[in-house]
């Protein structure tokens, strides 16, 4: 969990190990559409804490599931503008089958489990929780 910038190059380098035929790097982006249309950027709140863990776990997991090398797992909070990376995964391991397997499956993980919370920043100038409600801004004049 961070406020900074994730760069995928040094998520790339921390999965690096000699015994690695494959190595997969998932990046999510903000995009510029939603579901509620046009999107600004995006804002992600989390309770760092539990996320932290949330994200320990299922790294463990990915690690317990298949025979893995490295997996490192980042996820961004803050405001956020479109085309930056929120969220990051990368697996190392001898063979691609299991490295892309893994990887999917920590990115599903950690979109359905860990507790992080996207605001986007519509062009109207509406903010809407994801799968939530708008949140009105008052106009000054």
């Amino acid at each position: 969990m961070a406020a900074e910038e994730t760069s995928p190059d040094e998520v790339l380098r921390s999965v690096a190990d000699a015994g690695a035929g494959a190595v997969v790097l998932f990046l999510g982006t903000v995009r510029d559409f939603g579901d509620s249309g046009r999107v600004r950027g995006i804002t992600y709140e989390a309770y760092v804490p539990l996320a932290t863990k949330s994200l320990a776990d299922i790294r463990q997991e990915m690690l317990r599931r298949w025979t893995l090398k490295k997996v490192r797992m980042a996820h961004r909070t803050g405001r956020l503008g479109l085309g930056e990376v929120s969220v990051a995964i990368a697996v190392s391991s001898a063979h691609r089958q299991e490295a892309f397997e893994a990887c999917r499956f920590g990115t599903e993980m950690v979109k359905k489990s860990v507790p992080i919370w996207k605001k986007e920043r519509l062009a109207t100038g509406a903010e809407i929780w994801s799968g939530g409600r708008e949140i009105v801004r008052a106009r000054r004049f």
